[in-house]
């Protein structure tokens, strides 16, 4: 990874020329950026200040709240990027799949999908329905100024395990037997959840968002035959939904990321995307080696370290500072998301340390 930045003579917008986008694709950078998978909830007061009294899921539709929960860790910790306030079943939601957030448990679908029918009669995402999206990601561009904001979609299997289960599962035996025993429904129900999740994505970019990131949070429950042949398919067309790349449509920076995915890396890349998201279990030198050398690579803090002491915990930022050299470009990140039990000020000393270990000489 490069250690200085470019003049660039076509004078790119502020976030276009940010770090994160620099490091996304391979660029030398100030210094390596920093942001964190759910840096905007309970972690935060002032985040469950403004939520109470308001569910998940009318939050996510509430441009206002939004705009003030993506913009907190920004405003507290400093961070190089926001990330979009949202949930992964929201498309689902606002398409209308009836779906209730559980405190304690998670997403439960009031109907799972379980048979072909099932599957034709989900309700199609329309772009008409993502005004308040629009909206949110308008205020948000506004405000952040130079710090770009990441766009944020759940990937077609983690949606789809949710629907077929009906909530959170430990083994997706459902998921996975539908997946073998009804292939031609398995191939339809992915589609419509690849279109809805392109269509998500193209609202925020198209609004301004500066990257995005496609999460794929049970992907590591597959073989990596299984991913190739029913998965990554479906994941590769949200990122070729977005447009054109080489004509400029929503040309911006492709985030890839599962969680247990150390077996399915090389493929997570091929998908489309210009960063591989690698959680804690592999370190990040591997990580590059198994991707190859056109990928830059995000991660890959345990979220438990920032419980530790702080002389514990700033060994191991030292470490993946220090094996994220190994890729063309490295964002750093947690292996998952953050805890709700950390101590903000954590994560603050966590992106000053990452700051002044990689800034340029």
């Amino acid at each position: 990874m490069g250690t200085s930045a470019q003049s660039d003579t076509a004078g790119p917008a502020p976030q276009a020329d940010s770090d994160l986008v620099r490091a996304a694709l391979g660029r030398p950078v100030e210094h390596t950026p920093v942001w964190f998978m759910r840096q905007a909830g309970r972690s935060l007061p002032e985040y469950r200040a403004v939520r109470a009294g308001t569910a998940m899921l009318q939050a996510c539709q509430d441009p206002d709240l939004v705009t003030e929960i993506t913009l907190q860790p920004v405003r507290r910790h400093g961070v190089d990027a926001a990330i979009l306030f949202s949930d992964i079943v929201l498309p689902l939601v606002v398409a209308g799949v009836d779906i209730e957030i559980k405190p304690g448990v998670g997403p439960v679908v009031a109907e799972p999908v379980r048979t072909v029918a099932d599957v034709d009669a989900l309700p199609d995402l329309q772009p008409e329905q993502l005004d308040f999206l629009t909206t949110a990601v308008h205020r948000l561009v506004s405000e952040l100024g130079p710090v770009p904001l990441i766009g944020f979609a759940g990937a077609p299997f983690t949606l789809a395990t949710y629907l077929i289960e009906g909530g959170p599962s430990k083994e997706h035996a459902r998921t996975k037997a539908f997946m073998y025993a009804e292939p031609e429904a398995w191939q339809r129900l992915l589609t419509k959840l690849s279109v809805s999740a392109a269509v998500f994505l193209r609202t925020q970019v198209d609004a301004g968002a500066s990257a995005v990131q496609l999460f794929d949070s049970w992907a590591g429950v597959l073989s990596a035959a299984d991913y190739a042949a029913r998965v990554l398919p479906h994941s590769r067309a949200v990122f070729d939904g977005l447009g054109d790349r080489a004509a400029g449509e929503r040309d911006v920076p492709r985030i890839h990321f599962g969680v247990g995915t150390g077996e399915l890396l090389p493929l997570i890349g091929d998908a489309g995307a210009d960063v591989v998201g690698v959680d804690w279990r592999v370190p990040l030198d591997e990580a590059a080696r198994r991707v190859g050398p056109g990928y830059s690579l995000q991660g890959n803090l345990d979220p438990a370290v920032l419980l530790a002491d702080r002389a514990t915990l700033d060994a191991e930022v030292r470490r993946v500072v220090e094996q994220g050299r190994a890729a063309r470009g490295h964002v750093f990140n947690l292996g998952h998301g953050v805890l709700p039990d950390t101590d903000p000020g954590a994560i603050t000393h966590v992106v000053d340390l990452v700051h002044q270990l990689s800034a340029r000489s």
